[in-house]
């Protein structure tokens, strides 16, 4: 089969490409006539050990070949305990516990259930442009588009929304920008949901969906002081920005704090479906036994490639290489920058990077399609993103090597003459 169209699948998935896909290895994936394209998409975020990575791939037909499936209800398999214990490694001290679930949707509402029994609050507070999943609960909280919640009315209540520290969009210096951000979090506790009624505040380090927008340095600092003053819990949205993608294993770690609740997916088993939350022991003592659960989450086939995939970060030294290839990118995209008047803005933080298009100052969603369709045709994927889908987002895989992520650029750089 060499096309998606009338092969009986749903309608409402979207499709970025026609591509068939045969196989993946490294940062390559190759269709069924056996043309090469540079996947710089990592499909969203989660491939960030590479298509296929041998050592993953050794853990999956083991574990498969010995058990598959061990409910957790039931059972205890050895998978999960390796993965709790690889984990404790690798994250601070003071997130020592852990549930896994199967996507990152199902991830936040368990980060949100937790966060209501442990303090006993209903109400939760997100910021303009997030995104957070596409389960009922999940799209009340998913701000960056509405096609996310179109026609899903009505929603959960109790999701209040404060303004992302978004300074290219506001056109402010970011000290400008931070200080409103904060302002307008402080009052929405005191005009739409009392720190009394708020259980959580949950972020995103870097806004994904969004926009892949770093925020100014100091944000996350100001949401961990205003939630330890008022009683509430800080949930950090690690789905795309977790396990190396912005240089640190987590994001929160570029401003050295803490959050009471992580939650993870995407990067964490290298394609396999694995998600879960990490949180402070004390918070699951309110955590009502048998009032969360699922059947495939912690999934032992799903949790070898996970332990692998950590091994394969740690022993590759991944992280760093992100951080290294991240300062590459972003002195390139910035070249292009001022070669180009229709690229407003770059920014990013390791390997997840965004190149903003606007025409005087005004989202530009058909230059940033028109070069992703561009590139495409050179066999170089990337994504779009943000509110206005005028954003593209450099997503490597981790494995990226200085000369592969050259190449890419080179053929994002024809993509904008083309385009220009």
């Amino acid at each position: 089969m060499n096309s998606v169209r009338n092969s009986g699948l749903s309608g409402v998935w979207t499709h970025a490409t026609d591509i068939v896909v045969e196989k993946g290895e490294g940062i390559y994936l190759y269709d069924t006539e056996g043309k090469r394209y540079i996947d710089f998409t990592s499909g969203i975020g989660v491939v960030n050990t590479g298509h296929c990575h041998p050592e993953v791939v050794a853990a999956i037909q083991k574990q498969a070949a010995a058990l598959i499936f061990g409910q957790l209800n039931i059972v205890t398999h050895k998978p999960v305990l390796q993965l709790a214990e690889k984990l404790n490694t690798l994250t601070p001290p003071e997130l020592d516990t852990f549930f896994f679930s199967n996507s990152g949707a199902e991830a936040v509402e368990a980060a949100v259930k937790l966060a209501k029994h442990a303090t006993g609050k209903t109400n939760i507070i997100v910021f303009n442009g997030s995104f957070h999943g596409r389960t009922h609960l999940t799209m009340a909280m998913t701000t960056s588009k509405p096609i996310y919640r179109k026609k899903y009315q009505p929603l959960v209540a109790g999701i209040f929304t404060s303004p992302y520290p978004y300074a290219y969009y506001y056109g402010w210096p970011e000290k400008e920008t931070l200080d409103f951000a904060v302002k307008e979090l402080e009052k929405v506790l005191a005009s739409q949901t009392s720190p009394e009624e708020t259980a959580a505040i949950i972020v995103e380090p870097v806004l994904g969906e969004g926009g892949y927008v770093v925020p100014p340095n100091g944000f996350l600092k100001k949401i961990r002081e205003i939630c330890d003053k008022n009683g509430i819990l800080m949930i950090a949205d690690e789905i795309q920005s977790g396990f190396g993608r912005t240089g640190r294993f987590f994001a929160f770690e570029h401003e050295q704090i803490v959050p009471d609740i992580v939650t993870i997916a995407k990067g964490v088993a290298s394609g396999m479906p694995l998600s879960g939350i990490i949180y402070r022991h004390a918070l699951g003592e309110k955590w009502i036994t048998g009032s969360h659960g699922g059947t495939y989450g912690g999934n032992p086939v799903a949790c070898a490639a996970a332990v692998a995939t950590l091994n394969v970060l740690e022993n590759e030294q991944l992280v760093h290489n992100a951080e290294v290839r991240g300062k590459e990118l972003l002195e390139r995209l910035q070249e292009f920058k001022k070669q180009y008047h229709f690229i407003g803005d770059v920014r990013g933080r390791g390997l997840m990077a965004a190149v903003e298009f606007s025409e005087n100052h005004a989202p530009a969603p058909e230059r940033a399609k028109a070069v992703i369709k561009a590139a495409a045709e050179r066999k170089l994927l990337l994504l779009s993103c943000g509110t206005y889908s005028n954003i593209i987002r450099w997503i490597p895989p981790l494995i990226v090597t200085k000369e592969q992520l050259a190449e890419g650029l080179s053929l994002f750089a024809e993509a904008l003459e083309q385009t220009r």
